[in-house]
């Protein structure tokens, strides 16, 4: 939770935006918008909270609001742990271990575990597809999509917690 307080203090006294402390109105509304834009979608985060609750349920607009600061404060969350590890090993791409690794050094253990199994089906479902894409174009160049072929629409693996 440190950390989270270290960085949130760093943003806000202007050390860690690249527009650093706002001078003028104007920089001040691009500094809102800046902000705005690094959020998730409203509407996604709306349809999220729908998927969950119970049909005749109604979200306020305040809710999906708030929904969508804490995802977002989540993620940049996450991802800046994550960022911090590959950059004291002097990396520069975040991969989809790193972000379990700091799901975990956070104490998310129970995302760390399902990211993890995600991952692992994902990186499966990426081999075959490719497996599956190369034996169509070394059989026969360019394959037609029909129902009967295997080299038709592959979709992604879905992504369940479980709860």
């Amino acid at each position: 939770m440190e950390y989270l307080c270290r960085r949130r203090k760093r943003a806000r006294d202007g050390k860690n935006s690249i527009l650093g402390k706002a001078k003028s109105p104007e920089i001040s509304s691009l500094k809102m918008s800046d902000e705005h834009e690094k959020m998730l979608p409203i509407a996604n985060v709306g349809r999220m909270m729908k998927k969950i609750l119970p049909p005749s349920a109604k979200v306020s607009r305040e809710a999906k609001e708030r929904m969508q600061q804490c995802a977002s404060e989540f993620i940049c969350f996450v991802t800046g742990e994550a960022s911090d590890r590959c950059h004291k090993e002097n990396r520069k791409t975040v991969n989809g271990d790193d972000i379990c690794w700091a799901l975990s050094s956070l104490g998310f253990d129970n995302y760390s575990e399902a990211m993890l199994r995600y991952l692992q089906n994902f990186r499966g479902f990426e081999r075959e597809n490719a497996n599956q894409s190369n034996n169509c174009k070394a059989n026969s160049g360019e394959v037609e999509k029909d129902e009967g072929s295997i080299c038709g629409d592959i979709s992604a693996p879905s992504f369940d917690f479980g709860y």
